[in-house]
């Protein structure tokens, strides 16, 4: 099974109950999902509750990067007026993972909202162009990781 890391903003009641939904669907299809919000360092769940505060956001950005290095495929859900900037960092420490270690490590886009921060294009050159694809819709989306399961590549039209 692939390990499939889960980039997204998580802070809203919305953002959460979609991350949630998401994460189902991609495990409910084969993938083993990190999902952050989930699967990581929480205030509120031991061990991480007991633990002051710099500590805990150190143990987070430890979790966060292991699996971020573990992950064979970066989805990173890019849906608002500006990408989540946690997530944004998440992606840097992907390429650079992959472009120093030449690695097939899969980074894909999930974009369903038409917002956009810069006017006459959806994205930041810095967050598109590290990005294998994006995924315009859900369906998109599973097409295009059944195609990385079974190829080791997505379809040369939905590439950069």
């Amino acid at each position: 099974m692939m390990l499939l890391y889960f980039a997204a903003p998580l802070f809203s009641r919305a953002e959460r109950l979609f991350n949630d939904n998401l994460a189902q669907r991609l495990e409910a299809h084969g993938f083993t999902v990190f999902l952050p919000q989930r699967d990581g360092v929480e205030k509120n769940k031991p061990p991480y509750d007991a633990m002051p505060p710099e500590e805990r956001r150190q143990a987070l950005f430890d979790l966060d990067t292991q699996q971020i290095l573990a992950c064979d495929i970066f989805l990173f859900v890019l849906d608002g007026r500006v990408p989540d900037e946690g997530a944004c960092v998440e992606l840097g420490i992907a390429y650079c993972q992959r472009t120093l270690q030449r690695s097939r490590k899969l980074l894909l886009g999930f974009q369903t909202d038409s917002r956009a921060a810069f006017l006459g294009s959806k994205l930041n050159p810095m967050i598109r162009v590290p990005l294998d694809g994006i995924a315009p819709d859900e369906d998109t989306l599973f097409d295009m990781l059944q195609r990385y399961q079974t190829t080791g590549r997505i379809h040369v039209s939905e590439q950069r």
